[in-house]
C-alpha cells in the first residue's frame, strides 16, 4: 500500500465506474485486517499510530468506492473534471423545469395530505436517479466524457436533496 494511490489502486480495483460492492466490501474488509492497529501492539505507539492512519485512509476510499455517486464524482476529479458543486450550478433549461415539476406535485401532495401521490412522485424521483446514475457510468466508462458526467453527477446530488426532502414530508404525514 501506497499513500499516494488512489482509492482504486489501493482496493485494488479497475479505475472505471462499474464495480462490483461485494468485492469491494470484500476488500474493504482484507485491507481493514492488514492495517488493524492491534496488529502492530508489539511494535510499539508508532506503528499503531501509523497503522491507525492507514484505516482512517481505507475507510475513506471505502466511503467513496461503494457510494455510487461518490465515486462517479471522484472518477471525475481524477481524470480532471471536479463537480465544483458549491459554484457550478447551473444545469440543462429541461432538468430545472422537471425539478420545478417534481417540487410543485410535493407541495400539492403533502398541502393535500395524499401519501399515494407522494409515493407516486418518490418512485417516478427514483427511476430518474437510476436514469442518471445509468447515463454517468456510460459517460464514464464508454464515452470517457468526464465533464458530462460531471454534470450529470450534480444532477444526482440535486435528486438525492429532492428525495430526502420528500421523504421528510412522507414523515410528516406518518408514513
Amino acid at each position: 500500500m501506497h499513500l499516494q494511490s488512489d482509492d482504486f489502486e489501493l482496493f485494488g480495483l479497475p479505475r472505471r465506474f462499474a464495480q462490483e460492492r461485494a468485492q469491494i466490501d470484500l476488500r474493504w474488509k482484507e485491507l481493514q485486517r492488514q492495517a488493524h492497529p492491534d496488529r502492530f501492539a508489539a511494535q510499539g505507539a508508532a506503528a499503531q499510530r501509523v497503522a491507525m492512519q492507514w484505516s482512517v485512509r481505507i475507510n475513506e476510499a471505502y466511503q467513496r468506492l461503494k457510494d455510487p455517486q461518490k465515486r462517479a464524482a471522484y472518477l471525475c476529479e481524477l481524470h480532471g473534471a471536479p463537480l465544483r458543486a458549491e459554484d457550478n450550478t447551473a444545469m440543462p433549461a429541461a432538468f430545472l423545469l422537471q425539478q420545478m415539476q417534481w417540487r410543485e406535485a410535493l407541495d400539492d401532495a403533502a398541502d393535500a395530505g395524499d401519501a399515494p401521490a407522494l409515493d407516486a412522485l418518490e418512485r417516478e424521483v427514483q427511476q430518474a436517479q437510476a436514469a442518471t446514475l445509468a447515463q454517468c457510468a456510460q459517460l464514464l466508462d464508454q464515452a470517457q466524457d468526464w465533464a458530462g458526467a460531471a454534470q450529470q453527477v450534480r444532477a444526482l446530488m440535486f435528486l438525492a436533496r429532492f428525495v430526502q426532502e420528500l421523504r421528510k414530508r412522507q414523515e410528516q404525514l406518518g408514513q
